[in-house]
């Protein structure tokens, strides 16, 4: 690897590391789609973590905080999805700490009803299981979902 192809892949890498937070995964791959071999790519991450462009923990707190105020996703998807950008366990752990937990349930009890009010079924049973499901999808814990829905 020639050193202006490692300043240009790492000028890329910068752009794409300040563009928004991203996990160590993310950038791995990306430097791999710019045909960067192990050896430099273990050099960039290293040197991009130390510059503090990239920190899964840090990656880990906005991650879990923008899904569950933006897209209303409950607490296991967010960890199925931190798991999926191999961030470590209590990475995962420490961001889903930073969902307030009366928030949370706020959040599940709202969507719980506004589905309730839009699924069309004369049959009860039907219309509980049909927004469980939603709920469950969106990644809320099944105990939960029922706890609220068995108060509706």
């Amino acid at each position: 690897m020639n050193d202006k192809t490692l300043k240009q892949a790492r000028s890329k890498i910068l752009k794409f590391c300040t563009y928004r937070e991203r996990a160590t995964k993310e950038v791995t791959n990306k430097l791999e789609l710019l045909e960067l071999d192990p050896k430099s790519i273990e050099i960039l991450v290293k040197e991009l973590k130390e510059e503090g462009f990239l920190d899964d923990l840090r990656f880990s707190k906005i991650f879990a905080g923008s899904k569950f105020r933006l897209k209303k996703w409950g607490k296991l998807k967010i960890k199925r999805e931190l798991r999926l950008k191999d961030i470590p366990e209590d990475y995962i752990l420490e961001g889903l700490a930073e969902i307030e937990g009366q928030a949370y349930l706020e959040t599940l009890e709202n969507l719980a009803y506004q589905k309730y009010r839009t699924v069309k079924d004369a049959n009860l049973y039907i219309k509980k299981n049909k927004v469980a499901s939603f709920l469950v999808s969106k990644g809320y814990e099944s105990e939960l979902v029922w706890g609220i829905l068995n108060k509706i």
